[in-house]
Formats: structure tokens, sequence, C-alpha cells
């Protein structure tokens, strides 16, 4: 399967492209960045640190998406809408990671989805896919007696809060107990903010060192609490996962899918 790379310099582009060489029945055909980087025209071996694979790193997205059949993307909101443009006019496949994006972004990605297969996730882990399962499934079940709270620490570069993990996790629990999650949805807390609302869900960001991903979905009530927590040691899970979609991604239909979908949760 021919799988492009964007934002190739990042973390996470580095890995992804590294994932890609490893893994039987792919091949890197391309990788981009901005053309004002300081690696520019090094050799993507080299970037993904592996052996040289006489592919250089360039800046021409429609050249990538054009001989690409899916594309990896974990850049910033702004990238991946001009992406998902260029996906959609050259029938090109698309796996998001991208944090940051909203429902404002939702037209963008409605009219790719028309076109080809968007698979769009703010966490490709395994192990988070079922966590945000089993987040919706006790919040169905506990009821609003018991309070949310989803907490979550990341690296100091982290330039997103709170992350799009933590924003799906208050989602999923907001759709087991079938309320409206932007009403429900309490992000900041300071000085003096009275009682905390029944129904909320909650959010608390911490920041700091080079942890790669902590999650936690709280619920309490009096006299017990529940915590459901998932802990990234390495992003190498999150490059696995975005090469299992790109695969799961060849044959499908336009739409726009999820992690779930490709684990079939």
């Amino acid at each position: 399967m021919k799988i492009g790379v964007v934002g190739a310099t990042g973390r996470m582009g580095r890995m992804v492209m590294r994932q890609v060489c490893a893994t039987e029945g792919c091949e890197l055909v391309g990788a981009i960045d901005r053309a004002d980087v300081p690696e520019a025209g090094q050799d993507l071996g080299a970037l993904a640190g592996v052996a040289p694979l006489g592919l250089t790193l360039g800046s021409d997205a429609p050249a990538l998406f054009k001989a690409a059949r899916v594309v990896i993307d974990f850049t910033v909101p702004a990238a991946t809408l001009a992406h998902l443009e260029l996906a959609a006019a050259h029938g090109c496949n698309m796996v998001i990671g991208t944090t940051g994006l909203t429902a404002e972004h939702d037209p963008a990605f409605a009219r790719a989805a028309a076109k080809v297969a968007i698979m769009q996730a703010p966490n490709m882990s395994a192990g988070v896919v079922l966590l945000t399962a089993l987040a919706e499934q006790v919040a169905r079940t506990l009821g609003d007696d018991y309070d949310v709270e989803v907490l979550e620490m990341h690296h100091r570069h982290k330039i997103d809060a709170p992350s799009g993990t933590a924003l799906a996790l208050g989602a999923a629990a907001a759709r087991g107990r079938a309320i409206d999650f932007a009403a429900a949805s309490v992000r900041t807390r300071d000085g003096h903010t009275g009682a905390r609302p029944r129904g909320a869900i909650g959010f608390a960001t911490l920041r700091g060192g080079d942890v790669v991903g902590d999650h936690s979905v709280i619920f309490a009530t009096e006299g017990e609490r529940i915590e459901l927590t998932h802990k990234a040691q390495s992003r190498v899970i999150y490059a696995a996962g975005a090469v299992r979609a790109a695969r799961w991604t060849e044959g499908r239909k336009p739409g726009r899918y999820t992690m779930r979908d490709v684990l079939g949760i």
C-alpha cells in the first residue's frame, strides 16, 4: 500500500515513517513538510532512523497526494484543512491524528468524506479507543449520581488543552448520558466557583516533562470512586495505530470513520 506522510519532521511524522517502513505490505512513497524546515532535502530514511530510502523531504503537497493511496497527517488544524481539499481532489484517503480540531471544521471533513475515506481520531492507541468505549458504557450505567471528571497530563511542548483525547473521553461520557456535551463541559475552574453543577463533565489539564500521554476518567459519588486510566509509555502505539488505520482504509467507501470502526468496537 502506497502511503505518504505530512508533517514529516515532527515527532509523530518521523515515527509514522519508521512504522510504515517496518510494516509488511506498506510502501512509503513520499513525505513533506514546510519548505523552510532545516531538514528540507534530507533522505527520508535518515529522518525516520532507518536505512536510506532514496526519497528526499520535499514540500510539494499536491504531488504527494497524487502519488499516495493514503496520507497520514499529524499536523495542525490549518494544514489539515488544506490537506483535506487535496485528498478529495486526488482521490487519496486520509488518516488524521491532528489535535485541536473542533466542530467548526466539520464542513471541511464532510466535503472530503463525500469523495474519499477519512479516518480521524484524536488518539490512535487501541487501548485509548477501548477506554473511550468503556467511559461511554460506565456513564450510561451509572447516571448523573456520579460526577465525571477527566484528568490528562502531557509533555511540556503540547500546544492544545485539554487534549483531543480528553475531549473525546468527555464526549463519550456525554453520549452515555444522552446529554449535550458542550453544555455539560466545564473546562476551567478558578476563584469562587460555587458548588459543582449536577451532571457537569469537568476537565483538569497537567503539563510537564516528557509525559507521552496519561488520561483518566473519574466517576465519583458519595462513598466511592471509579477510575478508568490509560498511560501511554511510547508514541509507537500511535504510529502503529495510524498505519493500521491507513491499511484499513483501502477499498473503503467514501465517508468519515473513527478508530472504533477500524477496531470493530
